[in-house]
């Protein structure tokens, strides 16, 4: 599958005019091709797959892991898009996941060609479902190359998306406890995908 990627990527800038004769770009198919692959690395996992040991706890309260760093690739252009994300979520009879799995989580549907808006629902709809999440809120805050490269998004522009699931999707003292730890007000109106 390499090889034939390699191949792709030789036809595709021979296409463009790009000599691969040149110094250094004799090998620029094959690591174009290694890169994507290590890129795309989580095509075809499931989200079950990540969790290992699920941990039974007293603990009522909001699980929460933010600022968790991402790098993806838009899959409308193959460029990079990168930033953060935020998870919270209420666990259901105490049942907990390790707080690594949840950035190995961000991780899994980063390494896929993306779409910002569709890897916020898809990290919400694994916890709700594997974790079996009383609530969930995500929120992913992200730069995308393709708009700044085209010029069409001002640098330090961020595309923010966040999805809210169960009794934190519900206006009450859990969302708002939610909100908080996102740094923002109460007070906040936040709009559901």
């Amino acid at each position: 599958m390499k090889e034939q990627a390699s191949e792709g990527v030789a036809q595709f800038l021979t296409a463009l005019g790009i000599d691969l004769k040149a110094a250094d770009m004799e090998k620029t198919p094959q690591r174009v091709a290694g890169l994507y692959e290590e890129l795309f690395a989580g095509m075809n996992k499931s989200s079950a797959e990540i969790w290992g040991d699920i941990f039974p706890t007293e603990y009522k309260g909001l699980v929460a892991v933010t600022n968790i760093p991402f790098y993806s690739v838009c899959e409308h252009h193959l460029m990079p898009f990168f930033g953060t994300a935020d998870i919270i979520y209420q666990p259901k009879d105490g049942r907990v996941a390790g707080l690594s799995k949840l950035s190995d989580l961000v991780n899994l549907f980063a390494h896929r060609p993306q779409l910002q808006e569709r890897m916020t629902r898809e990290i919400a709809t694994a916890l709700e479902t594997d974790l079996e999440a009383e609530g969930v809120m995500v929120r992913i805050k992200a730069t995308h190359l393709c708009m700044l490269i085209k010029g069409e998004l001002q640098q330090e522009t961020a595309v923010v998306t966040m999805e809210c699931r169960g009794v934190l999707s519900r206006t009450g003292q859990l969302r708002e406890e939610a909100l908080t730890i996102l740094g923002g007000s109460t007070d906040v109106q936040t709009t559901q995908l």
